[in-house]
């Protein structure tokens, strides 16, 4: 068995887009892999292929990143032909190759429809990249609930209930440092395990800062008379909208204010003409995911996220 990373060869990359789609998982189609790589969003030196002694592809791996990206940021498509007997095995050598060349391991997104479980050959499928995911690495599942906001939705009105203002950056590191306390979110409890809260809220803070959404946009939430109430940081992604951070301080929770706070980021977005919305949630955070529901957001998609746990 070969693994090695595409050529920027024109045939190369032919081969990497072609690739069928064998399985129950989703593929990207061939124009959305030619659509990433013009982006720079996908690299050569990111796909990765199994060759076999004949140099036929078993497997093909594709790993994504934002287009100033060092190195890539998440594995979005991982196939294995239907007729290898151990496609654990192979997608496991083919991970630890790319891993080995990249010098760190992206977390695993695996995008799968509502109800994957009650489907016996997706749940297989599901079965053999999680097995390859933990064999080099990847042992931490987090399970998540991606929604979409469409204009027919529509958008609450403003309540009064909160106010929302502009913020220095200390007052945002502030506001992120007593939103992790007690959060549902499953990665901000399993960060907490490995740092404290104040160096969790300047990562934070940089990973939101480096996303495609402004600055300018992330608002402080507060009550009338000047509380912190929580923070709203409407964001984007390389393709549309998404609705980034929100939260609501450990001292104000249970009264029904997140719902505010997101109908702030969701006017905000609408305002400026968006189309579509993004979000996601843990499924274990019910609370978030019923503001969701509240709001007009739909479920699209679970996604299952393999990463590797801090400090491995």
């Amino acid at each position: 068995m070969r693994f090695r990373a595409a050529t920027a060869d024109a045939a190369d990359l032919d081969r990497a887009a072609a690739y069928p789609a064998d399985g129950p998982v989703a593929a990207l189609c061939a124009d959305r892999i030619r659509e990433e790589l013009s982006a720079h969003r996908f690299r050569p030196e990111w796909i990765w292929f199994a060759e076999d002694e004949e140099g036929e592809v078993l497997a093909r791996a594709l790993w994504w990143g934002r287009a100033d990206s060092e190195r890539p940021l998440a594995l979005d498509c991982l196939q294995v032909r239907a007729h290898v007997p151990d496609p654990a095995a192979v997608a496991a050598g083919l991970l630890a190759a790319g891993h080995a060349a990249f010098g760190n391991r992206p977390l695993y997104n695996i995008s799968l429809p509502g109800g994957w479980r009650t489907g016996p050959d997706l749940v297989a499928a599901v079965d053999w990249r999680r097995e390859a995911a933990y064999r080099t690495g990847l042992t931490r599942e987090i399970e998540r609930l991606r929604y979409e906001w469409a204009p027919s939705a529509g958008t609450a009105d403003p309540t009064g209930r909160l106010v929302f203002r502009e913020g220095t950056d200390e007052e945002f590191l502030d506001a992120f440092v007593r939103l992790a306390h007690g959060s549902l979110d499953v990665a901000t409890q399993n960060e907490l395990r490995a740092m404290d809260a104040e160096q969790l809220a300047r990562d934070d803070f940089a990973f939101y800062r480096d996303c495609p959404g402004e600055r300018s946009w992330w608002r402080l939430a507060e009550l009338p008379d000047g509380t912190l109430a929580g923070m709203a940081l409407p964001s984007a992604t390389p393709y549309h909208r998404n609705v980034g951070y929100l939260g609501v301080v450990p001292e104000q929770r249970g009264q029904g204010l997140i719902d505010e706070i997101l109908a702030e980021i969701t006017r905000f977005h609408a305002g400026q003409g968006a189309q579509r919305i993004t979000a996601t949630t843990d499924t274990v955070n019910t609370p978030m995911a019923a503001a969701f529901d509240r709001a007009g957001y739909e479920v699209t998609e679970i996604r299952l996220v393999l990463e590797e746990p801090p400090g491995a």
